[in-house]
C-alpha cells in the first residue's frame, strides 16, 4: 500500500514527501465530493423515506442547478486539503517506518508466533495499525473538514486561526473513538492488502508487485478497512459534526443511534464509500508511485 523504498537518505525521503503530497492533492480534488456525500449520509438522523436523498445530500441547494449542486459538495475544501495532504504524507511514509521498526526489533517474535509467511503479513498489519493510531494528531484538521461539510453554522463567520485559539482541545473531541476506529481499520487495510498479495497473487516481495497486483490488493485492503471501521467512523463523525460548545459523549451517540435508527445506521454512508474505494485507491497509489521516482531525479 505504501510506496516502495527504492533508495535511502534525504533525497528519497524528500521525493516520497513530494510525491505522496501531490497525490493527496489530486485525490482530494477528484474525490472530495464523494466524501462529502458519505459524511452527510452518516450524519443524517432522519429516515431516508421521510427525507429525500436529494435534500440530505445537497441541503439548501436541493433545488439548484446541477452545476451549483456539484459546487455545494466542496465545503471545507481548505481544511480538507490540509488534512488530506498531511494524512497521505504520514500514511505513505509512516507505515513503512513502523514496519522497519517492528522488523528490526520484533521480527523473531512474529516469526516464532505466526511463522515466516504469516509473520511478515502480521508485521505489515501491525505497522498499519500503529500508523492509524498516530493519525490522531491530525484530528483538528479532520474535525474542521467534517464540520464544514455537514455543519457549517458551527463556524459563525470565524476564521481558522480564531477557531484554533478559541476552541483549543475541543478540536480533539472524539480522539478516543478516532483511535478506536483507526487501529482496526488500518490493521485491516494493510493486513488484507498483504494477505491478498501473498495468498491470492503469489507475491512474496510486496515492493515488486505489478500495477495490476497493487490494484487488486488495494481494493481488497480498502474494502476490508472501510467495512471494519464503518460503525466507529459513524460515531466519530457525529461527535465531530456537533457545534463546538456541544459535547456529546460517544456512548450517548451509540445509545441514541440504536434507539432511534437501529443497528443498520452504523453503516450509513458505507455504500458510496465502497463504490469509490477501487478508483480512489488506484488513483492515489498509482500517482504516488509515478511521482515519487520523478521527484527523485531532481531532489
Amino acid at each position: 500500500m505504501s510506496p516502495s523504498h527504492s533508495g535511502k537518505g534525504k533525497e528519497s525521503g524528500t521525493a516520497r514527501v513530494l510525491g505522496s503530497g501531490a497525490s493527496g492533492v489530486a485525490e482530494l480534488l477528484v474525490f472530495h465530493p464523494v466524501d462529502t456525500v458519505a459524511k452527510r449520509l452518516m450524519s443524517n438522523k432522519a429516515k431516508a423515506s421521510t427525507l429525500g436523498f436529494n435534500s440530505i445530500i445537497f441541503r439548501d441547494y436541493a433545488t439548484a442547478s446541477v452545476g451549483r449542486k456539484f459546487i455545494s459538495l466542496f465545503p471545507g475544501l481548505g481544511y480538507a486539503a490540509g488534512y488530506k495532504v498531511a494524512q497521505r504524507i504520514y500514511k505513505f511514509g509512516g507505515q513503512p517506518w513502523f514496519n522497519d521498526v517492528i522488523t528490526r526489533h520484533y521480527k523473531e517474535h512474529f516469526t516464532s508466533t505466526f511463522g515466516e509467511r504469516k509473520g511478515k503479513m502480521m508485521m505489515q498489519a501491525m505497522a498499519g495499525s500503529l500508523t492509524g493510531i498516530g493519525e490522531v494528531v491530525l484530528l483538528p484538521l479532520d474535525a474542521l473538514k467534517i464540520k464544514r461539510q455537514v455543519n457549517p453554522e458551527a463556524f459563525r463567520g470565524r476564521g481558522v486561526v480564531r477557531i484554533f485559539m478559541e476552541e483549543g482541545t475541543t478540536l480533539y473531541r472524539g480522539w478516543g473513538w478516532t483511535m478506536a476506529r483507526n487501529a482496526p481499520g488500518s490493521f485491516a487495510l494493510f493486513g488484507a492488502s498483504a494477505a491478498t498479495k501473498e495468498y491470492v497473487l503469489g507475491v512474496s516481495d510486496y515492493s515488486k508487485a505489478t500495477w495490476t497486483q497493487n490494484f487488486i490488493a488495494s481494493i481488497a485492503g480498502a474494502v476490508a478497512s472501510i467495512t471494519v471501521a464503518a460503525p466507529l467512523d459513524t460515531v466519530k463523525t457525529r461527535i465531530q459534526n456537533a457545534n463546538f460548545e456541544q459535547k456529546v459523549p460517544g456512548l450517548t451517540v451509540i445509545k441514541d443511534l440504536m434507539r432511534n435508527e437501529g443497528p443498520t445506521a452504523f453503516f450509513k454512508g458505507l455504500t458510496p464509500k465502497i463504490l469509490v474505494v477501487g478508483p480512489k485507491l488506484v488513483f492515489s497509489y498509482t500517482l504516488a508511485q509515478s511521482l515519487i521516482p520523478l521527484f527523485g531525479k531532481y531532489v
